[in-house]
Protein backbone atom coordinates (compact mmCIF):
# COMPACT_ATOMS: atom_id res chain seq x y z
CA UNK A 1 0.00 0.00 0.00
CA UNK A 2 1.39 3.23 -0.91
CA UNK A 3 1.61 6.09 1.57
CA UNK A 4 -0.41 9.08 0.96
CA UNK A 5 0.89 11.66 -1.44
CA UNK A 6 3.77 9.50 -2.27
CA UNK A 7 2.91 9.73 -6.21
CA UNK A 8 3.24 12.95 -8.43
CA UNK A 9 -0.50 12.91 -8.68
CA UNK A 10 -1.12 13.48 -5.54
CA UNK A 11 1.52 16.07 -4.78
CA UNK A 12 0.29 18.20 -7.64
CA UNK A 13 -3.24 18.06 -6.42
CA UNK A 14 -2.32 18.88 -2.89
CA UNK A 15 0.23 21.41 -4.14
CA UNK A 16 -2.40 22.99 -6.67
CA UNK A 17 -5.08 22.97 -3.92
CA UNK A 18 -2.64 24.71 -1.44
CA UNK A 19 -1.63 27.60 -4.16
CA UNK A 20 -5.51 28.09 -5.06
CA UNK A 21 -6.40 28.20 -1.26
CA UNK A 22 -3.90 30.71 -0.08
CA UNK A 23 -5.01 32.94 -3.47
CA UNK A 24 -8.43 32.48 -2.60
CA UNK A 25 -8.22 33.43 0.90
CA UNK A 26 -5.69 36.49 0.17
CA UNK A 27 -8.32 37.54 -2.55
CA UNK A 28 -11.54 37.39 -0.01
CA UNK A 29 -9.85 39.01 2.98
CA UNK A 30 -8.93 42.15 0.48
CA UNK A 31 -12.30 42.05 -1.30
CA UNK A 32 -13.98 42.07 2.49
CA UNK A 33 -11.69 44.85 3.56
CA UNK A 34 -12.48 46.75 0.42
CA UNK A 35 -16.10 46.13 1.20
CA UNK A 36 -16.05 47.12 4.97
CA UNK A 37 -13.59 50.13 3.91
CA UNK A 38 -16.25 51.34 1.13
CA UNK A 39 -19.19 50.50 3.19
CA UNK A 40 -18.05 52.62 6.64
CA UNK A 41 -17.02 55.09 4.17
CA UNK A 42 -20.76 55.33 3.27
CA UNK A 43 -21.77 55.60 6.68
CA UNK A 44 -19.34 58.26 7.73
CA UNK A 45 -20.66 60.52 4.98
CA UNK A 46 -24.30 59.91 6.14
CA UNK A 47 -23.50 60.67 9.44
CA UNK A 48 -21.46 63.65 8.76
CA UNK A 49 -24.10 64.86 6.63
CA UNK A 50 -26.83 64.22 9.22
CA UNK A 51 -24.59 66.25 11.83
CA UNK A 52 -24.02 69.04 9.45
CA UNK A 53 -27.75 69.29 8.44
CA UNK A 54 -28.78 70.27 12.36
CA UNK A 55 -26.14 72.68 12.81
CA UNK A 56 -27.11 74.23 9.74
CA UNK A 57 -30.49 74.74 11.41
CA UNK A 58 -28.72 75.91 14.72
CA UNK A 59 -26.54 78.20 12.70
CA UNK A 60 -29.59 79.73 11.21
CA UNK A 61 -31.49 80.40 14.37
CA UNK A 62 -33.55 77.85 15.63
CA UNK A 63 -34.10 76.50 18.31
CA UNK A 64 -33.46 73.15 19.96
CA UNK A 65 -37.14 72.08 19.56
CA UNK A 66 -37.09 73.16 15.94
CA UNK A 67 -34.45 70.36 14.92
CA UNK A 68 -37.18 67.95 14.88
CA UNK A 69 -36.01 65.16 16.65
CA UNK A 70 -38.93 63.66 17.34
CA UNK A 71 -40.31 60.38 16.14
CA UNK A 72 -38.81 59.07 12.61
CA UNK A 73 -35.63 59.88 13.14
CA UNK A 74 -33.24 57.69 11.15
CA UNK A 75 -30.33 58.98 13.01
CA UNK A 76 -29.41 59.15 16.80
CA UNK A 77 -28.65 62.72 17.05
CA UNK A 78 -27.10 64.37 20.56
CA UNK A 79 -26.89 68.52 20.96
CA UNK A 80 -23.88 69.39 23.35
CA UNK A 81 -22.77 73.00 24.83
CA UNK A 82 -19.68 74.23 25.41
CA UNK A 83 -19.95 72.21 29.15
CA UNK A 84 -20.59 69.33 27.92
CA UNK A 85 -24.47 68.99 29.44
CA UNK A 86 -27.09 67.40 26.89
CA UNK A 87 -29.50 69.89 25.69
CA UNK A 88 -31.35 67.85 22.89
CA UNK A 89 -31.24 64.22 21.87
CA UNK A 90 -33.31 61.92 19.99
CA UNK A 91 -37.05 61.37 21.50
CA UNK A 92 -36.76 57.42 21.04
CA UNK A 93 -32.93 57.36 22.10
CA UNK A 94 -32.32 55.32 25.29
CA UNK A 95 -28.58 54.13 25.22
CA UNK A 96 -25.81 55.66 23.69
CA UNK A 97 -21.42 55.16 23.70
CA UNK A 98 -18.85 55.91 21.24
CA UNK A 99 -19.73 60.09 21.21
CA UNK A 100 -17.86 60.92 24.68
CA UNK A 101 -21.46 61.96 26.35
CA UNK A 102 -23.57 59.13 27.45
CA UNK A 103 -26.42 60.93 28.89
CA UNK A 104 -29.70 60.57 26.60
CA UNK A 105 -32.05 62.97 28.42
CA UNK A 106 -31.66 66.83 27.92
CA UNK A 107 -30.87 68.98 31.02
CA UNK A 108 -33.64 70.98 31.29
CA UNK A 109 -34.84 73.91 31.59
CA UNK A 110 -32.80 75.15 28.31
CA UNK A 111 -30.27 78.24 29.84
CA UNK A 112 -30.86 81.59 28.53
CA UNK A 113 -28.20 83.71 26.15
CA UNK A 114 -25.05 84.63 27.70
CA UNK A 115 -25.16 88.71 28.81
CA UNK A 116 -24.42 91.00 26.07
CA UNK A 117 -26.13 88.26 23.54
CA UNK A 118 -29.45 90.05 23.57
CA UNK A 119 -29.52 92.02 20.71
CA UNK A 120 -27.55 89.42 18.32
CA UNK A 121 -30.78 86.61 20.06
CA UNK A 122 -32.97 88.88 18.63
CA UNK A 123 -31.29 89.39 15.55
CA UNK A 124 -30.84 85.27 14.68
CA UNK A 125 -34.39 84.81 15.65
CA UNK A 126 -36.94 84.85 14.07
CA UNK A 127 -36.38 88.62 12.83
CA UNK A 128 -33.40 87.51 10.77
CA UNK A 129 -35.16 85.02 9.34
CA UNK A 130 -37.98 87.01 8.83
CA UNK A 131 -36.17 89.39 7.20
CA UNK A 132 -34.47 87.56 4.59
CA UNK A 133 -37.27 86.11 3.46
CA UNK A 134 -35.61 82.49 2.76
CA UNK A 135 -36.76 81.10 6.27
CA UNK A 136 -35.87 77.33 5.88
CA UNK A 137 -34.54 77.38 2.51
CA UNK A 138 -31.31 79.17 3.00
CA UNK A 139 -28.21 77.47 1.78
CA UNK A 140 -25.60 76.18 3.59
CA UNK A 141 -23.39 79.34 2.27
CA UNK A 142 -25.71 81.45 3.68
CA UNK A 143 -25.68 79.51 6.88
CA UNK A 144 -21.93 79.90 7.75
CA UNK A 145 -22.73 83.69 6.89
CA UNK A 146 -24.84 83.58 10.40
CA UNK A 147 -23.39 80.84 12.38
CA UNK A 148 -19.34 79.63 11.99
CA UNK A 149 -19.26 75.32 11.46
CA UNK A 150 -16.94 73.49 12.02
CA UNK A 151 -16.55 69.94 10.90
CA UNK A 152 -15.36 67.50 13.64
CA UNK A 153 -13.11 65.50 11.17
CA UNK A 154 -13.00 62.26 13.45
CA UNK A 155 -15.44 59.32 13.09
CA UNK A 156 -15.87 57.14 16.01
CA UNK A 157 -17.85 53.75 15.86
CA UNK A 158 -20.07 53.01 18.85
CA UNK A 159 -23.57 51.25 19.74
CA UNK A 160 -26.78 52.76 20.77
CA UNK A 161 -30.26 51.84 21.47
CA UNK A 162 -33.28 53.46 20.11
CA UNK A 163 -36.56 52.63 20.96
CA UNK A 164 -35.88 49.52 22.09
CA UNK A 165 -33.37 48.46 19.09
CA UNK A 166 -29.85 47.91 19.68
CA UNK A 167 -27.71 48.51 16.90
CA UNK A 168 -23.91 49.70 15.65
CA UNK A 169 -23.01 52.80 14.58
CA UNK A 170 -20.45 55.29 12.99
CA UNK A 171 -20.88 58.67 14.54
CA UNK A 172 -19.77 62.19 13.29
CA UNK A 173 -19.49 65.50 15.51
CA UNK A 174 -19.66 69.14 14.04
CA UNK A 175 -19.41 72.05 16.58
CA UNK A 176 -21.45 75.28 15.91
CA UNK A 177 -21.47 78.92 17.02
CA UNK A 178 -24.92 80.09 17.75
CA UNK A 179 -26.16 83.27 19.71
CA UNK A 180 -28.84 81.74 21.25
CA UNK A 181 -26.66 78.62 22.88
CA UNK A 182 -23.36 79.53 22.45
CA UNK A 183 -20.88 77.02 21.13
CA UNK A 184 -22.80 73.70 20.51
CA UNK A 185 -21.40 70.43 19.13
CA UNK A 186 -23.83 68.11 17.16
CA UNK A 187 -23.25 64.26 17.17
CA UNK A 188 -25.15 62.34 14.41
CA UNK A 189 -25.01 58.19 14.04
CA UNK A 190 -25.40 56.53 10.67
CA UNK A 191 -26.32 52.67 11.59
CA UNK A 192 -23.67 49.93 10.45
CA UNK A 193 -26.41 47.24 10.06
CA UNK A 194 -25.83 47.45 5.64
CA UNK A 195 -22.03 46.95 6.11
CA UNK A 196 -22.64 43.95 8.87
CA UNK A 197 -25.06 42.52 6.78
CA UNK A 198 -22.88 42.99 3.28
CA UNK A 199 -19.46 41.66 5.28
CA UNK A 200 -21.28 38.58 6.76
CA UNK A 201 -23.06 37.76 3.39
CA UNK A 202 -19.66 37.76 1.40
CA UNK A 203 -18.19 35.90 4.29
CA UNK A 204 -21.21 33.35 4.36
CA UNK A 205 -20.50 32.86 0.24
CA UNK A 206 -16.84 32.71 0.68
CA UNK A 207 -16.88 29.88 3.39
CA UNK A 208 -19.40 27.80 1.35
CA UNK A 209 -17.37 28.24 -2.17
CA UNK A 210 -13.90 28.27 -1.08
CA UNK A 211 -14.41 24.41 0.08
CA UNK A 212 -16.42 23.70 -2.90
CA UNK A 213 -13.80 25.34 -4.95
CA UNK A 214 -10.90 23.59 -3.38
CA UNK A 215 -12.49 19.90 -4.08
CA UNK A 216 -12.98 21.13 -7.75
CA UNK A 217 -9.43 22.29 -8.46
CA UNK A 218 -7.96 18.83 -6.77
CA UNK A 219 -10.00 16.92 -8.49
CA UNK A 220 -9.34 18.77 -11.76
CA UNK A 221 -6.01 18.39 -11.11
CA UNK A 222 -5.55 14.87 -10.43
CA UNK A 223 -7.70 14.13 -13.54
CA UNK A 224 -5.52 16.11 -15.48
CA UNK A 225 -1.68 14.97 -13.92
CA UNK A 226 -3.58 11.02 -13.88
CA UNK A 227 -3.85 11.57 -17.75
CA UNK A 228 -0.74 13.55 -18.25
CA UNK A 229 1.42 10.99 -16.56
CA UNK A 230 -0.18 7.87 -18.10
CA UNK A 231 2.42 7.66 -20.83
CA UNK A 232 4.91 7.76 -18.11
CA UNK A 233 3.42 4.57 -16.52
CA UNK A 234 4.03 2.86 -19.81
CA UNK A 235 7.47 3.72 -19.93
CA UNK A 236 7.93 2.16 -16.24
CA UNK A 237 6.38 -0.70 -16.95
CA UNK A 238 7.93 -1.63 -20.26
CA UNK A 239 11.27 -0.65 -18.67
CA UNK A 240 10.32 -2.95 -15.61
CA UNK A 241 9.58 -6.19 -18.37
CA UNK A 242 12.96 -4.97 -20.45
CA UNK A 243 14.68 -5.35 -17.36
CA UNK A 244 12.71 -8.65 -16.01
CA UNK A 245 13.71 -10.36 -19.98
CA UNK A 246 16.96 -8.84 -20.57
CA UNK A 247 15.42 -8.06 -24.00
CA UNK A 248 17.23 -4.83 -24.69
CA UNK A 249 15.56 -5.21 -28.35
CA UNK A 250 12.67 -4.19 -26.95
CA UNK A 251 11.61 -0.36 -27.09
CA UNK A 252 8.92 2.09 -24.58
CA UNK A 253 5.90 3.39 -26.20
CA UNK A 254 6.08 6.80 -27.37
CA UNK A 255 3.19 9.12 -27.54
CA UNK A 256 2.33 11.42 -30.43
CA UNK A 257 2.63 14.09 -28.85
CA UNK A 258 5.50 16.49 -28.96
CA UNK A 259 5.89 16.99 -25.08
CA UNK A 260 8.12 16.79 -22.22
CA UNK A 261 6.96 12.86 -21.91
CA UNK A 262 7.17 12.15 -25.69
CA UNK A 263 10.85 13.49 -25.54
CA UNK A 264 11.35 11.43 -22.51
CA UNK A 265 10.09 8.31 -24.24
CA UNK A 266 12.45 9.37 -27.67
CA UNK A 267 15.61 9.66 -25.14
CA UNK A 268 14.77 6.52 -23.32
CA UNK A 269 14.47 4.49 -26.51
CA UNK A 270 17.79 6.18 -27.67
CA UNK A 271 19.66 4.90 -24.78
CA UNK A 272 18.01 1.52 -25.20
CA UNK A 273 19.46 1.51 -29.08
CA UNK A 274 22.69 2.73 -27.57
CA UNK A 275 23.16 0.17 -24.72
CA UNK A 276 21.79 -3.10 -26.87
CA UNK A 277 24.59 -1.51 -29.62
CA UNK A 278 26.78 -1.15 -26.77
CA UNK A 279 26.72 -4.84 -25.13
CA UNK A 280 26.35 -6.29 -28.85
CA UNK A 281 29.84 -4.82 -29.27
CA UNK A 282 30.88 -6.23 -26.03
CA UNK A 283 29.45 -9.65 -27.21
CA UNK A 284 31.45 -9.26 -30.22
CA UNK A 285 34.48 -8.30 -28.41
CA UNK A 286 34.39 -11.22 -26.38
CA UNK A 287 33.79 -13.55 -29.10
CA UNK A 288 36.51 -12.47 -31.56
CA UNK A 289 39.15 -11.91 -28.95
CA UNK A 290 38.70 -15.43 -27.83
CA UNK A 291 38.72 -16.15 -31.33
CA UNK A 292 42.24 -14.36 -31.77
CA UNK A 293 43.78 -16.29 -28.65
CA UNK A 294 42.64 -19.53 -29.23
CA UNK A 295 44.76 -19.92 -32.64
CA UNK A 296 48.20 -18.73 -30.97
CA UNK A 297 47.39 -20.08 -27.47
CA UNK A 298 46.46 -23.94 -29.44
CA UNK A 299 49.98 -23.25 -31.66
CA UNK A 300 52.03 -22.84 -28.64
CA UNK A 301 50.47 -25.88 -26.78
CA UNK A 302 51.01 -27.96 -29.89
CA UNK A 303 54.68 -26.99 -29.92
CA UNK A 304 55.51 -27.60 -26.28
CA UNK A 305 53.71 -31.34 -26.04
CA UNK A 306 55.75 -31.91 -29.34
CA UNK A 307 58.84 -31.07 -27.52
CA UNK A 308 58.01 -32.76 -24.06
CA UNK A 309 57.81 -36.21 -26.54
CA UNK A 310 60.48 -34.88 -28.60
CA UNK A 311 62.61 -32.37 -27.49
CA UNK A 312 64.89 -32.18 -30.43
CA UNK A 313 61.75 -31.37 -32.49
CA UNK A 314 60.65 -28.37 -30.41
CA UNK A 315 60.36 -25.13 -32.24
CA UNK A 316 61.80 -22.20 -29.90
CA UNK A 317 61.43 -19.60 -32.06
CA UNK A 318 58.09 -20.29 -32.96
CA UNK A 319 56.83 -21.08 -29.32
CA UNK A 320 58.60 -17.58 -28.49
CA UNK A 321 56.77 -15.50 -31.42
CA UNK A 322 53.52 -16.80 -30.28
CA UNK A 323 54.29 -15.97 -26.98
CA UNK A 324 55.13 -12.66 -28.12
CA UNK A 325 52.08 -12.75 -30.33
CA UNK A 326 49.99 -13.78 -27.27
CA UNK A 327 51.41 -10.56 -24.94
CA UNK A 328 50.95 -7.76 -27.85
CA UNK A 329 47.26 -9.44 -27.97
CA UNK A 330 46.64 -9.07 -24.42
CA UNK A 331 48.21 -5.27 -24.54
CA UNK A 332 46.00 -4.65 -26.85
CA UNK A 333 42.82 -5.86 -25.41
CA UNK A 334 43.76 -4.08 -21.92
CA UNK A 335 44.16 -1.35 -23.44
CA UNK A 336 41.21 -1.50 -25.41
CA UNK A 337 39.29 -2.14 -22.18
CA UNK A 338 40.68 0.99 -20.40
CA UNK A 339 39.50 3.07 -23.23
CA UNK A 340 35.76 1.82 -23.06
CA UNK A 341 36.04 2.24 -20.12
CA UNK A 342 36.30 6.01 -20.36
CA UNK A 343 39.97 6.51 -19.27
CA UNK A 344 40.99 10.22 -20.00
CA UNK A 345 44.24 10.90 -21.70
CA UNK A 346 47.12 12.89 -19.86
CA UNK A 347 47.33 16.21 -20.07
CA UNK A 348 51.92 16.57 -20.52
CA UNK A 349 52.74 18.51 -23.32
CA UNK A 350 54.17 16.17 -26.15
CA UNK A 351 56.50 17.19 -28.85
CA UNK A 352 55.77 15.55 -31.59
CA UNK A 353 59.02 15.51 -33.97
CA UNK A 354 60.74 13.88 -30.92
CA UNK A 355 58.16 11.61 -30.07
CA UNK A 356 58.91 10.42 -34.21
CA UNK A 357 62.49 10.44 -33.99
CA UNK A 358 62.22 7.95 -30.88
CA UNK A 359 59.59 5.62 -32.03
CA UNK A 360 61.93 5.21 -35.58
CA UNK A 361 64.91 4.73 -33.79
CA UNK A 362 63.45 2.24 -31.54
CA UNK A 363 62.09 0.15 -34.95
CA UNK A 364 65.05 0.73 -36.75
CA UNK A 365 66.44 -2.74 -36.50
CA UNK A 366 63.26 -4.56 -37.16
CA UNK A 367 61.83 -2.30 -40.34
CA UNK A 368 61.97 -4.12 -43.31
CA UNK A 369 61.01 -1.26 -45.70
CA UNK A 370 62.62 2.12 -45.04
CA UNK A 371 60.99 5.40 -43.49
CA UNK A 372 61.40 8.67 -44.15
CA UNK A 373 60.59 11.61 -42.46
CA UNK A 374 60.20 15.31 -42.37
CA UNK A 375 59.81 16.94 -39.08
CA UNK A 376 58.79 20.26 -38.38
CA UNK A 377 60.30 21.51 -34.96
CA UNK A 378 58.16 22.74 -32.31
CA UNK A 379 54.83 21.23 -32.86
CA UNK A 380 53.11 19.93 -29.62
CA UNK A 381 49.89 18.49 -28.21
CA UNK A 382 48.36 17.41 -24.86
CA UNK A 383 47.89 14.28 -24.05
CA UNK A 384 49.53 11.08 -22.59
CA UNK A 385 53.24 10.27 -24.67
CA UNK A 386 52.99 6.54 -24.57
CA UNK A 387 48.66 6.13 -26.17
CA UNK A 388 50.54 8.53 -29.00
CA UNK A 389 53.49 6.71 -28.72
CA UNK A 390 51.06 3.58 -29.36
CA UNK A 391 48.97 5.31 -32.13
CA UNK A 392 52.44 5.97 -34.42
CA UNK A 393 53.97 2.25 -33.58
CA UNK A 394 49.89 1.02 -35.11
CA UNK A 395 50.28 3.10 -37.64
CA UNK A 396 54.09 2.06 -38.98
CA UNK A 397 53.29 -1.53 -38.47
CA UNK A 398 50.16 -1.18 -40.64
CA UNK A 399 52.26 0.52 -43.28
CA UNK A 400 54.95 -1.68 -43.04
CA UNK A 401 52.89 -4.89 -43.89
CA UNK A 402 51.33 -3.05 -47.36
CA UNK A 403 54.47 -1.09 -48.38
CA UNK A 404 56.76 -2.25 -51.20
CA UNK A 405 59.48 0.41 -51.08
CA UNK A 406 59.21 3.22 -49.04
CA UNK A 407 57.11 4.92 -46.26
CA UNK A 408 56.76 8.78 -45.39
CA UNK A 409 56.25 10.15 -42.47
CA UNK A 410 55.73 13.72 -42.01
CA UNK A 411 54.75 16.18 -38.86
CA UNK A 412 53.32 19.69 -39.44
CA UNK A 413 51.63 22.49 -38.08
CA UNK A 414 48.07 23.43 -39.93
CA UNK A 415 46.67 26.09 -38.09
CA UNK A 416 45.33 25.03 -34.99
CA UNK A 417 45.80 21.27 -35.46
CA UNK A 418 48.70 19.23 -35.45
CA UNK A 419 49.58 16.80 -38.32
CA UNK A 420 51.14 13.39 -38.75
CA UNK A 421 50.47 11.75 -41.82
CA UNK A 422 51.90 8.05 -42.67
CA UNK A 423 52.23 7.16 -45.86
CA UNK A 424 53.30 4.19 -48.02
CA UNK A 425 53.63 2.73 -51.82
CA UNK A 426 51.22 -0.67 -50.85
CA UNK A 427 47.89 -1.26 -53.16
CA UNK A 428 45.79 1.70 -50.62
CA UNK A 429 42.37 1.17 -49.02
CA UNK A 430 39.25 0.79 -51.29
CA UNK A 431 37.17 4.00 -50.31
CA UNK A 432 34.49 1.42 -49.20
CA UNK A 433 36.33 0.35 -46.44
CA UNK A 434 38.15 2.80 -45.14
CA UNK A 435 36.06 3.74 -42.45
CA UNK A 436 35.37 -0.35 -42.11
CA UNK A 437 39.44 -1.12 -41.19
CA UNK A 438 38.79 1.04 -38.02
CA UNK A 439 36.53 -1.38 -36.59
CA UNK A 440 38.33 -3.85 -34.29
CA UNK A 441 39.29 -7.48 -35.65
CA UNK A 442 38.80 -6.13 -39.01
CA UNK A 443 41.42 -7.05 -41.46
CA UNK A 444 41.27 -6.56 -45.34
CA UNK A 445 44.03 -9.14 -45.61
CA UNK A 446 42.21 -12.27 -44.30
CA UNK A 447 43.75 -14.37 -47.21
CA UNK A 448 47.01 -13.40 -45.11
CA UNK A 449 48.23 -15.44 -41.98
CA UNK A 450 47.35 -14.33 -39.11
CA UNK A 451 51.19 -13.92 -37.76
CA UNK A 452 51.56 -11.11 -40.77
CA UNK A 453 48.11 -9.53 -41.05
CA UNK A 454 48.03 -9.19 -37.26
CA UNK A 455 44.76 -9.25 -34.92
CA UNK A 456 42.82 -6.27 -36.38
CA UNK A 457 42.97 -4.10 -32.66
CA UNK A 458 45.97 -1.55 -33.97
CA UNK A 459 43.62 0.73 -36.79
CA UNK A 460 40.90 0.58 -34.38
CA UNK A 461 43.11 1.63 -30.97
CA UNK A 462 44.80 4.01 -33.09
CA UNK A 463 41.60 5.93 -33.85
CA UNK A 464 39.70 5.12 -30.36
CA UNK A 465 42.87 6.81 -28.68
CA UNK A 466 42.81 10.44 -31.34
CA UNK A 467 39.27 10.68 -30.22
CA UNK A 468 40.55 10.34 -26.60
CA UNK A 469 42.84 12.86 -27.36
CA UNK A 470 40.10 15.53 -29.27
CA UNK A 471 41.13 14.76 -32.65
CA UNK A 472 40.76 12.62 -35.89
CA UNK A 473 42.42 9.29 -37.69
CA UNK A 474 41.21 9.30 -41.59
CA UNK A 475 42.64 7.43 -44.65
CA UNK A 476 43.00 8.63 -47.97
CA UNK A 477 44.75 7.94 -50.82
CA UNK A 478 48.70 8.90 -50.89
CA UNK A 479 50.86 10.57 -53.78
CA UNK A 480 51.94 7.20 -54.99
CA UNK A 481 48.87 5.44 -54.64
CA UNK A 482 49.35 3.55 -51.12
CA UNK A 483 47.09 4.31 -47.95
CA UNK A 484 47.92 7.65 -46.36
CA UNK A 485 47.02 7.75 -42.32
CA UNK A 486 45.66 11.21 -41.19
CA UNK A 487 46.03 12.04 -37.64
CA UNK A 488 44.85 15.85 -36.47
CA UNK A 489 45.41 16.62 -32.85
CA UNK A 490 44.97 20.08 -31.07
CA UNK A 491 48.21 21.94 -30.98
CA UNK A 492 49.08 23.59 -28.06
Amino acid sequence: MSRPFRSVRSRAALGATLVVAVALVAAGAAVLLSLRANLVSQADSSAQSAARERAVNLGTGRTLAELGLGDGEAHPVQVVDARGRLLAASEDLERISGTGVTAVRPVGPVPPPAAGDDDGGDGHGGDDRGGDGSGDDDDDDAAVAAGEIRDGGAYTTGSATVDGESADYRFASTEVETARYGTLTVYAGAPLDAEQEAVSTATTVMLIGLPALLVVVGGVTWLVTRRALRPVEGIRAEMAAITASEDLGRRVPEPGSDDEVARLARTTNETLAALEASVERQRRFVADASHELRSPIASLRTQLEVGAAHPELLDVPGAVADTVRLQQLAADLLLLARLDAGERAGRDPVELASLVRGELAARAARDAVPVVAKFEQGVKVAGSRGQLTRVLGNLLDNAQRHALEKIEVTVAKDGRAAVVRVADDGEGVPETERERIFERFVRLDDARSRDDGGAGLGLAIARDVAQRHGGTLVVRESARGGALFELRLPAL
